[in-house]
């Protein structure tokens, strides 16, 4: 199995690359990505400008694509620049895995994705849902954590202090307001990626708690 991954240097991306890495299931890994990543036999890491995508590159036809791209909006400066990483970058990768043939699609949404909502996050997230939904994929799988629990490179004070909360909170709380562990998340997409069930699938927060 070839397996296309964006968002390998990011927290569940990561684990991803990890996972997959070592998963006998997979044979390769392709990991297009601004900044290199270290060595591996089964990986192919191409260097890439998510503003100008290489729209003939072979390696976007894979058996199945993992996007766990993303960004916050203190990170990328406005709400502008948040759309275009968490909308724009990964719309822009699924059109071209789709236009290659790959036939399997799992994001990394959100808990709250709707694109009716008035919350700009969960609207951004459910725009690029709703979009992804129009492309031609046999099987689409949105995977919809609500905190991801795990080692960010960047400080996030806020998270860090909700996660420290929800922990001591975690057995008194619904499933789905508990801490997903951004392995388990990783986990979860990569098995919907070998399955590749066909039709639209939703992986919800409660399910990776």
């Amino acid at each position: 199995m070839k397996l296309l991954l964006a968002g390998a240097t990011g927290l569940v991306g990561g684990h991803v690359l990890a996972q997959a890495l070592v998963d006998p299931r997979i044979d390769a890994v392709i990991a297009p990505a601004r900044r290199a990543l270290p060595a591996h036999p089964k990986l192919l890491a191409p260097a890439v400008d998510f503003e100008a995508l290489p729209e003939d590159a072979s390696w976007w036809a894979a058996d199945a694509a993992i996007s766990a791209l993303g960004t916050t909006i203190g990170k990328a400066g406005s709400q502008e620049a948040f759309r275009r990483v968490d909308h724009d970058y990964q719309l822009a990768i699924a059109k071209l895995a789709s236009r290659h043939g790959t036939p399997a699609f799992v994001l990394n949404s959100a808990l709250g994705a709707d694109p009716a909502s008035r919350i700009f996050y969960n609207r951004v997230k459910g725009e690029l849902e709703r979009d992804l939904a129009g492309l031609d994929f046999a099987s689409l799988t949105l995977v919809r954590p609500g905190l991801i629990g795990g080692e960010r490179q960047e400080s996030r004070p806020a998270e860090r202090a909700a996660l420290v909360l929800l922990g001591i909170l975690g057995p008194l709380l619904p499933r789905a307001w508990r801490i997903n562990p951004a392995r388990r998340i990783a986990a979860a997409m990569i098995e919907a990626a070998i399955a590749a069930k066909s039709g639209t699938h939703v992986v919800s927060s409660a399910e990776l708690a």
